[in-house]
């Protein structure tokens, strides 16, 4: 690769990671967000810019130069054809695009848009397809977790391979380093273990040292629920669609693809927790409350 990896979304969570895990394998970095003085901020000596969905003008000057694009849908848009597709089109290099597990046959998130897109675009293309974030614990459900000691999701009794968002980082950047090995290809990618939100609990329980208790919520419930918390409706719509599924095994399948792509086992849910553990102790401090996966 001659030119940089452009990464969408570098001050969230899986930009910021992909940044990180791009700069360890010695691939150059040019990191886009719609305040390029935050991305600089967060990520000290890489080429920032700003990118703006919303503002077309903005693509070319962000791709200029670039050998890829690592392309993350931001939480509030559901419309992709003006966004993630116009940039797609406004491309010239390799794009990996951070899917959802599912989004080749659910119709219902924007995700499906995206990857039908670019099946018919004319760029090189790989498609990541996690499931669900272990990163939510810390975002996501993390005002329940803090405020309410509990987890409050419609997930029943279905159970998750929970994914650290760190590798899923790690595997972008080695289909970056190799992008002609994984030009067509569409991974799923999970953690190592399918466990159920009352282990969840449990395991945040042990870590934490105060009882965190599973409380499952309806659906229309739960998109009450993450109204009260002020998300947009349609955001709320596309976060409650995710949980749908959980409850009838979609997200309970350990796929071995991950560890195969990273050359290592992948990370536990139990580790993710040990390791930021003080983002749910009273007064930790966690992004902002998005669903991902």
């Amino acid at each position: 690769m001659t030119g940089p990896v452009l990464v969408t979304g570098a001050t969230g969570n899986l930009g910021g990671a992909t940044v990180r895990s791009l700069q360890a394998a010695g691939v150059a970095v040019r990191a886009a967000a719609r305040d390029p003085e935050a991305v600089a901020r967060r990520h000290p000596g890489v080429e920032a810019v700003r990118l703006d969905f919303a503002d077309p003008a903005t693509f070319a000057p962000a791709l200029r130069g670039t050998s890829g694009l690592f392309l993350v849908r931001p939480p509030h848009i559901t419309r992709v054809g003006n966004t993630l597709n116009a940039l797609i089109d406004a491309a010239d290099c390799h794009v990996v695009f951070a899917s959802v597990a599912g989004a080749d046959s659910n119709r219902l998130v924007p995700h499906h848009r995206v990857e039908a897109h670019l099946r018919t675009s004319r760029v090189a293309w790989t498609v990541l397809r996690p499931g669900f974030f272990a990163q939510n614990l810390a975002d996501a459900y993390r005002a329940d977790i803090v405020d309410d000691d509990r987890l409050h999701v419609p997930a029943g009794t279905g159970r998750v391979a929970f994914i650290d968002v760190r590798d899923i980082a790690d595997a972008a950047a080695q289909v970056f380093t190799d992008p002609a090995a994984h030009h067509g290809s569409a991974y799923r990618l999970t953690g190592p273990h399918a466990l159920d939100f009352t282990t969840v609990a449990t395991l945040l329980t042990r870590e934490l040292d105060r009882t965190i208790s599973y409380q499952p919520a309806t659906t229309l419930g739960y998109l009450r629920h993450l109204r009260a918390r002020g998300l947009p409706l349609a955001q709320g719509l596309v976060q409650t669609v995710l949980h749908v599924g959980l409850r009838h095994g979609q997200a309970a399948t350990v796929d071995h693809t991950l560890p195969t792509l990273l050359r290592r086992p992948a990370r536990t849910l139990r580790q993710y927790i040990h390791d930021h553990r003080t983002t749910w102790l009273p007064g930790g401090q966690g992004p902002p409350a998005t669903i991902r996966g």
